[in-house]
């Protein structure tokens, strides 16, 4: 059966819609992600348990547009059969939303120790999360960014601050076993604001993630050189060869 160029055309002009409202859709995740994130934060820093408690309940949102997206894809893979950049395109919007539905999991984890956290006396070491959690967010907002531009360069420079995200998670981590050894009576809410702030370092993990998908999407390739680690907190003294 010939096709004319009009038939062609529309196509075409069809498939591309599909994908603009796809790459829609993970962006209006990531808003949501984002937005979650920072409300949680904020919820922690003022002991609000009932802002706390709509973050958590917000979260359905973000699922439920991962869900969409996913339906999306499938239906795109059925119909359209894409080959090469197109099929890049798809898969890279699959993984792109499974990482952004986390974010926004690991969000709501925060706002679920801050709810606990709040039954217990203040900590001091409450004030190093927003810095965390700063740092977390421009990873994030510069990864989606990066993908809404398809901008490899800006997804490769996220990819390696990465680093540095782990390192500010290993002084705090190392900060609270002090605050801990110190008192014990500050085990109990150390333990959740440990627990918050690995939450927050695995965003920074689920942003290298995405980075990693723009970088293939554009060139074809995975990043050459290994991801590195600035997180020290699993070595042990033991390990030490010396």
């Amino acid at each position: 059966m010939n096709v004319t160029p009009q038939t062609h055309d529309h196509i075409v002009k069809s498939y591309d819609d599909e994908l603009k409202r796809l790459t829609g859709e993970l962006q209006r995740m990531g808003q949501l992600a984002l937005a979650q994130l920072e409300a949680a934060v904020d919820a922690v820093m003022a002991r609000d348990s009932h802002a706390a408690s709509k973050i958590v309940h917000n979260d359905a949102t973000i699922d439920a547009l991962e869900h969409e997206v996913s339906h999306d894809v499938v239906r795109l893979l059925a119909l359209r059969q894409p080959m090469a950049r197109d099929l890049r395109e798809i898969l890279a919007a699959l993984r792109i939303a499974t990482d952004i539905e986390r974010i926004g999991d690991y969000a709501a984890n925060v706002a679920k120790r801050s709810i606990v956290l709040n039954q217990s006396a203040p900590v001091q070491l409450v004030t190093a999360l927003p810095r965390l959690a700063r740092l977390a967010q421009s990873l994030v907002e510069d990864v989606l960014d990066a993908y809404r531009t398809y901008d490899a360069n800006q997804a490769l420079d996220a990819w390696a601050r990465d680093e540095e995200l782990d390192e500010q998670y290993t002084g705090l981590f190392r900060e609270l076993l002090t605050y801990m050894m110190e008192d014990p009576r500050n085990i109990t809410p150390c333990t959740h604001l440990l627990f918050m702030a690995k939450n927050l370092e695995r965003i920074g993990d689920h942003a290298t993630n995405i980075a990693e998908n723009v970088y293939f999407l554009v060139h074809g390739t995975q990043i050459a050189q290994a991801r590195r680690k600035g997180d020290t907190t699993s070595v042990l003294p033991l390990d030490d060869p010396r």
